[in-house]
């Protein structure tokens, strides 16, 4: 199973209803499925002149007798909404995504929790009768994980740096000594309370993770 993919964007594609990215691994070339707003995000990204753009993603593959598809999106919990929706009958990936697409991640949990079926009703291709069946399937299970509130566990959806961001807080990083792994996990942990944006804030508050870390292990 390929869960997560990291490296450099070469080349961002849109065929028919699917938009995605060409991401190259080790070599490799990988053509990830996106949604809409995660694709205009990533083609939105500053890039340097001479340095690749960068990106990091948490990935489902699905296996089809026609062939295999590789999603791709920004957070673990993202990807388990997306698995969440595709496993209600009826809603199969295109529908998910185009959810994902249409709204974001805490308003689209919110609607389905409250049972919002006009709010639904809203993202392309989504009915009325579809839009109950998520409903009805998905509310209870999600109203436990995050809540009924106005608040829908935002700290659980905060995004990791991309694009030259994330590259100059990686390279800062590593060069200190720390290993790619120990890096993404300080990323992931510093982005749910990380207000500022330079990669100076983001450097600084990883370091302080990482120390944390360190010392709880040692």
């Amino acid at each position: 199973m390929i869960g997560w993919l990291e490296g450099e964007v070469r080349q961002l594609w849109q065929r028919g209803a699917r938009q995605g990215v060409l991401l190259v691994c080790h070599g490799i070339g990988y053509e990830v499925v996106l949604h809409q707003r995660f694709h205009n995000h990533v083609r939105g990204q500053p890039q340097r002149s001479g340095n690749p753009q960068r990106l990091a993603l948490f990935t489902h593959l699905q296996v089809r007798d026609d062939g295999w598809l590789l999603f791709g999106f920004e957070t673990d919990v993202e990807r388990e909404l997306f698995r969440e929706l595709i496993g209600v009958s009826g809603v199969g990936p295109q529908l998910a995504l185009g959810l994902l697409g249409f709204f974001p991640l805490p308003e689209l949990v919110q609607a389905l929790v409250q049972a919002d079926l006009k709010r639904l009703s809203q993202a392309p291709g989504v009915g009325r009768r579809s839009a109950e069946r998520l409903a009805v399937e998905l509310r209870r299970k999600l109203a436990e994980r995050f809540g009924q509130g106005e608040e829908v566990a935002l700290m659980d959806v905060a995004p990791l740096p991309t694009g030259a961001l994330r590259q100059d807080v990686e390279l800062t990083l590593t060069a200190l000594g720390y290993e790619p792994g120990e890096v993404h996990q300080a990323l992931a942990a510093v982005a749910v309370d990380q207000d500022a944006k330079s990669p100076e804030d983001w450097i600084r508050g990883c370091l302080h993770w990482l120390a944390r870390h360190q010392q709880g292990h040692g």
